[in-house]
């Protein structure tokens, strides 16, 4: 049940419960109220009887002497010499009324006391039937109110998501309309928080740019310096390390791009499979991998897809290579239609990273080694910028899956 429900059933129940107590509560006073009538009727009566006995010694008003079937209770309020009144229990209610008389006799009146009378059964029909026409008067309101409350914390949920999906410019405020409820409260403290969050990662986009940028002239001329060395084991480490750290400058630098929102897909129309097993080719040779420590599965016929093979190509290396580097061989490329999957036989992506997706400077667990966490932040972007879902799992006989969906043609859609 959604929020909507619950709170149209609390306020239904809430309501339903206060109009029953109010019901009962004026039927009650009601039949008080009539009962305190008859007392006064049957004690106005037994006064007079009482006054016309004093003086004429005549029982009037059909009232007796000493009565046999005088209740208890009245004939010891009598003796004390009071004047009293007493109701008999149903069924068969009678209303009693007796006072002392001379020579020490009690005089007392009787009559029938019926607990319901047409006034009463009508007071209980408007009651009943005023009740479900209240009630069902409540559950319209509630349901509108309710729907009105729902639909605004449905709007700021739906604003938290285009903001957690990247469009930090969406507010909260906007959507939920003007008002001091705590409703506009949660839409200004989440605008405030997309606000924050926007500065910080603008904050971190300017750092990557920055940094990428003035390292790429120093690091270049490292790198050129390190080639002049002598042969040796000192020159290759060197060597090696310069290589690595221009590697991680071109990916502060592609992912500088990425942030910066000028990337754009060219397009070509492209044989998903026959170019996955080319580019893994390449890729065998660029890195010196053996041939099967990666292998390519062709499952259904070929497709041909519109899309960026440089990205492709890029996006499938980053992917192989994470998967060689921090899982185990071989790595598996499956192509089924428009739909690719990278699977090593490693430990498997850590649970964050399948959660969230694969944030910069973060490599994920040790057992996985060491790395920057660019090659898959980079892999993310490329996807992003051909419209394709790029996901992270579990693969089912275990290790790290990544599956890339690229987006239909037009002659497909």
């Amino acid at each position: 049940m959604g929020l909507r429900g619950k709170l149209g059933l609390i306020f239904l129940l809430v309501s339903s419960l206060a109009i029953l107590v109010l019901c009962v509560a004026v039927y009650t006073q009601a039949q008080s109220a009539r009962l305190d009538r008859t007392r006064s009727f049957a004690d106005e009566r037994i006064l007079l009887a009482s006054q016309s006995y004093d003086h004429d010694e005549v029982p009037v008003f059909g009232s007796k002497l000493d009565d046999p079937e005088l209740p208890p209770q009245l004939r010891e309020a009598v003796l004390e010499g009071k004047r009293a009144t007493f109701k008999t229990g149903s069924p068969n209610a009678k209303m009693w009324a007796a006072v002392g008389v001379k020579d020490g006799r009690i005089l007392s009146i009787v009559q029938d006391y019926d607990t319901s009378d047409d006034s009463m059964e009508a007071l209980q029909q408007a009651l009943i039937f005023g009740g479900i026409g209240t009630v069902a008067l409540v559950a319209l309101v509630s349901v509108i109110l309710a729907g009105s409350l729902s639909k605004r914390i449905v709007a700021v949920a739906g604003t938290a998501r285009r903001i957690a999906a990247g469009d930090l410019d969406a507010s909260a405020a906007d959507t939920v309309g003007k008002g001091k409820d705590e409703v506009q409260s949660l839409a200004t403290a989440l605008d405030t928080m997309a606000t924050s969050l926007r500065g910080q990662l603008e904050a971190e986009r300017r750092f990557t740019a920055d940094v990428a940028h003035d390292l790429r002239t120093p690091v270049t001329g490292l790198t050129t310096a390190a080639e002049l060395l002598p042969p040796g084991r000192p020159s290759e480490l060197v060597r090696d390390r310069a290589k690595v750290l221009r590697r991680l400058v071109e990916d502060l630098l592609e992912i500088a791009r990425f942030d910066s929102g000028v990337e754009q897909a060219d397009l070509e129309l492209v044989g998903l499979g026959a170019f996955v097993g080319s580019a893994v080719g390449r890729l065998r040779m660029q890195q010196a991998l053996a041939p099967d420590s990666v292998i390519v599965h062709q499952i259904g016929p070929d497709e041909t897809v519109s899309t960026d093979s440089r990205r492709i190509e890029r996006i499938l290396a980053n992917l192989i290579v994470n998967g060689l580097r921090h899982g185990q061989p071989p790595v598996e490329v499956t192509v089924s239609g428009r739909t690719v999957e990278v699977v090593d036989h490693g430990n498997g992506y850590p649970e964050e990273l399948i959660a969230e997706g694969p944030r910069r400077f973060r490599s994920g667990m040790a057992e996985r080694g060491v790395g920057h966490g660019l090659g898959l932040t980079i892999a993310a972007g490329h996807a992003k910028v051909l419209g394709a879902e790029l996901t992270f799992g579990s693969a089912p006989g275990g290790g790290a899956l990544a599956r890339l969906v690229l987006p239909a043609t037009e002659t497909q859609s």
